[in-house]
């Protein structure tokens, strides 16, 4: 069993792109929200005629993409003085510029390269919500405020909002993808933005004054590793070629391009860098060509490949210790808790901490997160079917000349045979949802096309990345009651 798991993990090392080592490759990181996205693939489509770039896109929050960027797993990532000073190096107060480089070169990073625009947090309302000032909410405390989760936990976001204007509400969170729509059909009143979103204008929202003057600059800049201009110099001096070229007004053109017109985030920036940063009409893709087009193939190998090893790994791993926790009863109840403490692990809390501790992000720690949570139903059902094995016929075995090893394998394990195959289908089948979940660190997988549609508020992009989920959980099911069948009848 050994020998087989490590064939399977020098397989994984071997065929899987982007797991080996990659010094030469520029490897830009963003977040998962519309604008990070679309810079970016403006730093990859920069760097391009002069390096080998790759875009690592939508890998969560602040904490997932700042570990990434520690970890060597990505080299550059666009972000925002204010986050910088407040949420990462956790200054009380706003510090300059050159202050940030200090504080940041003892973690090995840097940063430089203004971009030329500021994308500032704030709270908006609906048009008629009768308040024009962030302190005119201390007088609402019926207000229902959805702020997204990032929003929520920030040092720079809700605590010091709340408490620099009395806030008497408690928020909800919510994904910032949808935020606009729940304001839109009242299930909130105060949602938070970013200043460059091109959606207030589309909602005709109220952006309500910072009328204490609470929220510092964000200033859009380069977050990267200190060694990258050394490593990389020809792709770093093409990265300071776009110093100071994107404004305001042309970020928010772009986000419109993205979030009004459906405008892929690789064709928006091949524009702006063409100098065609213009709106223009594009027809819109349906379900069945977002499902079908904009790489399935390869979007299904990975999502195939995630759930296929995570469920081989989790074989490898919790049938053992299923065996363990049947024959040695004193580590029964140690074993299943230790299993079913994995999978109450929050999946994204997971793979964060995963990331500094493997040092990469993509395949690796989701296949780690993946079969930690594939290790109860086959632990449990292991251990249930051997105990389900009737004490005559293990003791007709050994009776026979079988020793406790050739009993086991060869009597109480095909008994139970259809008990721990019924584990590795529960299994398999929560692997093919949970792997979704990968996409948050660039795994790939149909949760792709999951991410992009919460950040963009598209349901059919939603719908393209859930479907073929679903349908593939729907065959996983199949395939395994199949498999119980043929192996019952041949036990019988």
């Amino acid at each position: 069993m050994r020998r087989f798991a490590l064939l399977v993990l020098v397989w994984i090392v071997c065929c899987v792109p982007g797991m080996a080592s990659a010094d030469q490759v520029l490897k830009v990181g963003s977040k998962r929200f519309t604008e990070s996205y679309i810079l970016g693939e403006i730093l990859v489509q920069a760097a391009a005629p002069v390096a080998k770039a790759e875009h690592r896109q939508g890998l969560g929050n602040t904490a997932i993409v700042l570990s990434a960027l520690q970890s060597g797993a990505i080299d550059v990532y666009p972000e925002y003085l204010g986050t910088i000073d407040l949420e990462i190096l956790k200054n009380a107060r706003p510090t300059s510029l050159a202050a940030m480089r200090e504080q940041l070169r003892p973690l090995g990073l840097g940063v430089g390269v203004p971009l030329g625009f500021s994308n500032g947090y704030a709270l908006a309302t609906r048009g008629d919500s009768g308040i024009a000032a962030l302190s005119g909410l201390a007088a609402k405390p019926a207000f229902k405020l959805g702020l997204s989760h990032e929003f929520i936990g920030r040092g720079d976001g809700w605590p010091g909002l709340a408490a620099r204007y009395g806030l008497p509400q408690t928020p909800r969170g919510i994904d910032h993808g949808i935020a606009y729509e729940a304001l839109q059909q009242k299930q909130v009143d105060v949602i938070d933005i970013y200043t460059t979103d091109a959606r207030i204008r589309q909602y005709g929202l109220r952006v309500l004054d910072d009328d204490k003057h609470y929220f510092p600059r964000y200033d859009a800049v380069l977050l990267y590793r200190l060694d990258l201009p050394q490593r990389m110099p020809a792709a770093w001096h093409a990265l300071q070629g776009l110093e100071g070229r994107i404004n305001a007004d042309a970020m928010i053109a772009m986000n419109a391009q993205a979030e009004l017109d459906r405008k892929p985030f690789a064709a928006i920036a091949r524009d702006w860098l063409a100098g065609r940063a213009d709106r223009t009409s594009t027809q819109r893709d349906g379900l069945l060509a977002k499902t079908f087009g904009n790489g399935f193939g390869q979007l299904a190998r990975q999502h195939l490949l995630l759930v296929l090893v995570a469920v081989l790994l989790g074989c490898a791993a919790g049938i053992p210790l299923g065996v363990l926790a049947a024959l040695a009863p004193r580590l029964r109840q140690p074993v299943l808790a230790v299993a079913g403490t994995l999978q109450t692990v929050p999946s994204l809390a997971l793979l964060a901490i995963l990331i500094p501790l493997l040092g990469r992000i993509g395949m690796v720690p989701a296949l780690v997160a993946l079969c930690a949570y594939a290790l109860l139903p086959i632990v449990r059902n292991t251990c249930t079917g051997l105990l389900q094995v009737p004490a005559g016929l293990r003791n007709a075995a050994l009776a026979l000349g079988l020793s406790r090893r050739q009993a086991l394998l060869k009597v109480e394990l095909p008994l139970a045979a259809p008990v721990i195959l019924a584990g590795v289908k529960t299994a398999a089948v929560m692997s093919v949802g949970t792997a979704t979940i990968a996409a948050f660190i660039g795994a790939g997988g149909f949760g792709e096309r999951i991410t992009t549609g919460l950040a963009l508020n598209d349901n059919d992009m939603l719908l393209a990345g859930a479907i073929p989920a679903a349908l593939l959980a729907l065959l996983t099911q199949a395939g395994f009651e199949l498999a119980e069948r043929l192996l019952t009848r041949r036990l019988k």
